[in-house]
């Protein structure tokens, strides 16, 4: 197989970008990130999946709470993406500058974000060098209501830059 084909080809798959979030659950350590490898995966129950480098600082987090939230990215929010592309920081009740409250299960929800998915962590697939979570969708909010079809309101990879690519 060529390598520069294969790349071209997994690259060939849109993305919508999200920030994962994740915390203790004494609140002491959370984490955020941009990710894009997600896709829902079961009308009953809601089950949604997102795949983690198996090194970031949200994969023990996310193993140890046993539950995460997915904040998507709207239109104009790439300052947003790239805010979090860096590790986060909890400072002055805020995480990389952005406010937050906790969600239901204890993980972080973006204030700034138009709409998001908290889930639990119901299973656990590590091949590679990322692990799929599998979550159940335990609650969802819209914080703000898009115009037109959902899914044109996602701020799409793409949107980041004709550089930026991730996958392949």
């Amino acid at each position: 197989m060529d390598p520069n084909v294969k790349k071209t080809a997994l690259r060939m798959i849109p993305y919508g970008l999200f920030v994962l979030t994740a915390a203790k659950h004494d609140g002491s350590e959370v984490s955020a990130a941009t990710v894009n490898w997600v896709t829902q995966t079961s009308f009953e129950p809601p089950l949604v999946v997102v795949g983690v480098k198996k090194d970031s600082h949200a994969h023990p987090l996310i193993k140890e709470s046993k539950s995460f939230a997915l904040n998507v990215l709207g239109k104009g929010q790439q300052a947003l993406a790239f805010t979090f592309f860096k590790p986060a920081e909890l400072k002055d009740g805020k995480i990389s500058g952005e406010a937050f409250r906790r969600g239901t299960t204890g993980a972080p929800i973006l204030a700034s974000t138009p709409a998001y998915v908290e889930c639990t962590l119901e299973s656990t697939v590590e091949l590679g060098d990322h692990s799929v979570f599998v979550g159940k969708v335990v609650d969802a909010g819209v914080t703000k209501q898009p115009e037109g079809r959902a899914d044109d309101a996602t701020l799409w990879l793409k949107e980041l830059g004709d550089k930026l690519f991730y996958g392949g």
